[in-house]
């Protein structure tokens, strides 16, 4: 018995899959990040930290009695008029002033830590960036090498043809062969990239390991580079080093001032009900006041120190400010470089190179040029071509820290003519 033929099944339907776009990426880091949500929770569990220091003493209630005969409560209660029952309430109240400084510091203290939250948000927006601009790097140098393969193998075509007609020398064969390997060995370099750049994106974005990625959306604008005074400017204003740091001095000035007040007593407030039974009830009130005998051991030297910390505070805040004006201008000149050199390889290198490539194609199928020297042209092309997308991505990964730096995104960003996109070829 024949088996009956299963019928053709459909014609499966390509699925175009969205491009990988950074705004998305941002928006998911922003929401999903473990590093960044546990950061947060902690800034939740320091704001509540001004209300508790702030808060007076807990009171103190007590219970007591005094028996006459028997120790138990209420002995000779109503017949003797040293028995009684009685119950205390004591409150100890700081001196004026004390409560507020305390929970001005905890204050103080949380802002510090929304400044750091705040910078490790921006440190991982510039990390996610220079991740996703890498990526976009990747898929163009493979794109170009893959393009150049192919271009390759027909120079390889041309190489065996005219070697059969005894136009060539088998040694164009062999150099071909070996340059196909090459770039054969280039991309798989690249492939590995590739999946290296998409498993710390997923880590960032708190994806599933094995989750895939798709081709990162082309990048169309450059952001422009502002002037080094505007970036300065911005960066020592806006800062969340600078404004934590900031904070933590406004801390110890506080510190500073609550020092000062512990040469000021405390009082505690007591009231009490005593029953002594028939006879009439007994109140008592007290206030207590605490006596700073020893300021010259223990208040001064609580003053010496807030002093001092305050003043290596502000020594910090100024060794943090020369260390962002340090790294500001680093990644500034890094950013100019890379642009100088991205504009030079699109605007002058490539386009030469080019058509010194296609000029040597020609020359060699009519004979008139060899091979190694089409080849020395080839190279050329393609290390220069690679070397421009290799300076685009490290501009756009510099501006990323400078907005890192500065606090925020950069102000201007528009289109770059002539140095964005895949230069012509």
């Amino acid at each position: 018995m024949r088996a009956e033929k299963a019928p053709p099944s459909p014609a499966s339907k390509v699925v175009i899959e969205p491009p990988l776009r950074l705004q998305e990426l941002l928006q998911e880091l922003i929401q999903s990040n473990p590093e960044l949500q546990a950061a947060r929770k902690r800034y939740e569990a320091a704001l509540t930290r001004p209300a508790q220091e702030s808060a007076l003493p807990d009171p103190r209630i007590s219970a007591s009695w005094i028996s006459n005969g028997p120790p138990y409560p209420g002995a000779g209660l109503g017949v003797e008029p040293t028995s009684n029952v009685g119950i205390q309430v004591a409150q100890e109240i700081p001196f004026p002033g004390k409560r507020a400084l305390k929970g001005g510091m905890a204050q103080k203290q949380a802002d510090s830590q929304a400044q750091s939250i705040r910078g490790l948000e921006l440190d991982l927006i510039a990390q996610l960036k220079e991740d996703f601009y890498d990526l976009c790097f990747t898929y163009e140098s493979l794109d170009f090498i893959r393009e150049k393969q192919a271009l390759l193998r027909q120079l390889a075509q041309a190489a065996e043809i005219r070697y059969s007609t005894g136009e060539g020398i088998q040694q164009d064969i062999i150099r071909a062969s070996t340059e196909i390997l090459i770039l054969e060995n280039r991309t798989v370099a690249l492939e590995q990239k590739k999946l290296t750049l998409n498993a710390q994106i997923l880590a960032l974005v708190n994806r599933p390991p094995d989750a895939d990625l798709s081709r990162p959306e082309p990048i169309s604008d450059l952001p422009a580079l502002e002037p080094f005074d505007s970036v300065q400017s911005r960066a020592l204003e806006s800062s969340p080093m600078l404004g934590a740091q900031r904070a933590l001095i406004d801390n110890q000035q506080l510190n500073v001032q609550s020092a000062q007040k512990a040469y000021y007593p405390d009082f505690d407030v007591m009231g009490g009900y005593y029953n002594q039974g028939v006879l009439k009830p007994m109140w008592e009130f007290k206030v207590q006041v605490n006596i700073p005998l020893y300021f010259w051991k223990k208040q001064r030297s609580g003053l010496e120190e807030a002093v001092a910390t305050l003043a290596g505070a502000q020594r910090e805040y100024r060794s943090q400010e020369q260390t962002l004006n340090a790294s500001l201008r680093a990644r500034y000149l890094a950013a100019q470089a890379a642009r100088k050199l991205m504009d030079l390889y699109s605007e002058q290198i490539v386009p030469s190179t080019q058509l010194a490539l296609e000029s040597s194609l020609a020359s060699y199928q009519t004979g008139k040029l060899d091979f190694l020297s089409v080849l020395t042209n080839f190279n050329t092309i393609l290390d220069y071509q690679l070397a421009y997308y290799e300076q685009r991505a490290e501009y756009l990964k510099a501006v990323s820290r400078l907005e890192e730096l500065m606090g925020g995104a950069a102000s201007g960003s528009g289109s770059t003519s002539g140095s964005s996109g895949e230069v012509r070829r």
